[in-house]
């Protein structure tokens, strides 16, 4: 079998899109390995997972760093270099992250967005779709770049808006999506590395 590309995954909570990538890294056909999952939180439920799952959990704390988040982001930079990361896939990690990581990761760090982007960037995408009257809401697989939730979209997937729904109902059928169109998204990607 070829090389499998090492993907790292980052996090800050659960982390059920880790999850889903790590189950998607074991099928005999997967063009990439999790190689590591990193979370700044120490008390992040998905480093527990991810270790259960056989996968390297390493913890970069974000409090020593303060308010230098270059330098939190250095430190997880190196121990990305160190295990010969070639990608970075975010999922749910909750810091908008420096010019420094975002240049030295370009093109080769991705992301899964509760929204189908452009469209709701940031937060409570659910709910501002919801409000605004839409017939469907969905996620959305992207290049990180400098804007927050503006890079180049490599994939999406679409789930109706039904009657009566609210955020959490929505959220839940969206994160069946994110599960689904994340690890295709992310083979498809590496195979084209």
């Amino acid at each position: 079998m070829t090389q499998r590309t090492k993907v790292a995954v980052l996090i800050s909570g659960r982390g059920s899109n880790m999850e889903a990538l790590v189950r998607a890294a074991q099928a005999a056909d997967c063009p990439f390995e999790i190689a590591l999952v990193l979370s700044n939180k120490p008390d992040a439920k998905g480093l527990e997972i991810a270790a259960q799952a056989g996968v390297e959990a390493l913890c970069v704390d974000q409090k020593p760093f303060g308010k230098d988040r270059e330098a939190h982001e250095r430190a997880i930079d190196a121990a990305l270099r160190e295990r010969g990361i070639e990608v970075i896939a975010l999922a749910g990690y909750m810091r908008i992250l420096t010019p420094f990581l975002v240049d030295a990761w370009e093109g080769r760090m991705l992301n899964i967005h509760p929204s189908l982007l452009p469209k709701y960037p940031g937060l409570d995408t659910h709910a501002r779709a919801i409000a605004a009257g839409e017939a469907e809401a969905g996620c959305t697989v992207h290049l990180v770049t400098a804007g927050v939730d503006e890079g180049p979209i490599l994939g999406q997937a679409r789930v109706p808006i039904r009657p009566g729904d609210d955020d959490h109902a929505l959220g839940v059928r969206v994160l069946e999506q994110e599960h689904k169109l994340y690890a295709a998204t992310l083979a498809t990607f590496v195979r084209g590395l």
